[in-house]
């Protein structure tokens, strides 16, 4: 019962985050998800009223354990037809794309800008997979603090949002030569942060492009999995003094829970009425979570790490931009 207060406030807010994304002005102009509102929300109230002790405990339990529940039931989003229908070329780009990625912001986020390990991987995590869900999974991994985790969000909320708006308007500009709508498809999915801003970017474009844009997008989804596992190896042994005992590697065990709901959903057990309604509970939680981690953010320590995580972050931006385009031709070409 000590969670419940909590946990109600965080769920009241994240009511209010789906609202307000659905309000025809916000879907068409800015197209934030709800998570991204809830996260602005829990900020503002998070640092500018005193949230009473009471409230604390279940805004920390709906930040780490109703997240992890919210990852295992987002591979209701998924099955691994989703693979097989993007076929070997999408594989490759989003392998490609997502292992390029990541090891470049990790590299230039410390090697010219500074950044710390955990605002490195959280920022490489989000750019490279699936925004802001795969933030809040790396951070518990990485031991982030919740203003490196926030300030990671921001940097792919600002930058997905901005390839939104871009890769249409340059597509339809003819200014991406070489792509018909199928391959931009695979372009954007590959390239672009958040799920939501990829369907944005794809169906503004056409069916086709919106439709092979998602499931490569999905494609990448699910590689958040593997790339965990990988983390929690890697701190691990990274912070080990006398070698890694297997025993006290902090496995993610909900990435294996991730893992199952793929498989269920694969197996169509449920119908898509019901796979309908999963989805839009986990993006309750999902949204629950951001609020939670909203209002546990500190817009001083926020501050203090200045603009240097968006100088990163606008460097990854333009590698997916411009390097994504590139190797979406290349395999094009190879393997047609």
């Amino acid at each position: 019962m000590q969670y419940l207060a909590g946990f109600i406030f965080s769920s009241f807010l994240a009511l209010v985050a789906m609202f307000i994304s659905g309000l025809d002005i916000v879907k068409s102009t800015v197209n934030f998800s709800p998570l991204i509102i809830a996260i602005i929300i829990g900020i503002v109230i998070g640092n500018t009223v005193k949230i009473p002790e009471v409230l604390k405990p279940g805004i920390n339990f709906s930040l780490k354990k109703i997240l992890r529940v919210a990852i295992i039931f987002l591979g209701f989003r998924l099955t691994f037809q989703n693979i097989i229908d993007v076929g070997l070329e999408g594989l490759l780009v989003d392998a490609f794309m997502l292992v390029s990625t990541f090891v470049l912001t990790v590299f230039v986020s410390q090697r010219f800008f500074g950044l710390d390990s955990q605002m490195s991987y959280m920022i490489a995590s989000g750019s490279s997979i699936c925004g802001a869900s795969a933030v809040l999974a790396t951070s518990p991994i990485v031991k982030g603090q919740m203003h490196q985790a926030a300030m990671a969000v921001a940097t792919v909320t600002i930058f997905g949002t901005i390839a939104m708006f871009l890769y249409p308007l340059v597509y339809k500009s003819g200014l991406l030569p070489g792509l018909d709508d199928t391959t931009y498809g695979i372009y954007t999915g590959a390239t672009v942060h958040e799920v939501a801003q990829v369907v944005a970017a794809g169906f503004a474009v056409s069916d086709q492009a919106g439709n092979t844009a998602t499931i490569a997008k999905l494609t990448r989804v699910i590689m958040l999995a593997p790339l965990l596992l990988f983390l929690s190896f890697y701190f691990a042994k990274k912070h080990a003094t006398h070698g890694v005992n297997l025993r006290e590697i902090p496995i993610p065990w909900f990435v294996f829970g991730f893992i199952a709901m793929v498989g269920v959903n694969s197996m169509s057990i449920f119908s898509k009425e019901i796979v309908n309604i999963i989805n839009q509970v986990d993006t309750f939680l999902l949204t629950v979570s951001m609020a939670a981690l909203g209002i546990e953010t500190s817009l001083e320590k926020m501050k203090k790490a200045g603009m240097k995580p968006i100088y990163a972050a606008f460097v990854v931006f333009v590698y997916l931009f411009v390097v994504g385009y590139i190797v979406t031709l290349v395999f094009h070409k190879v393997l047609t």
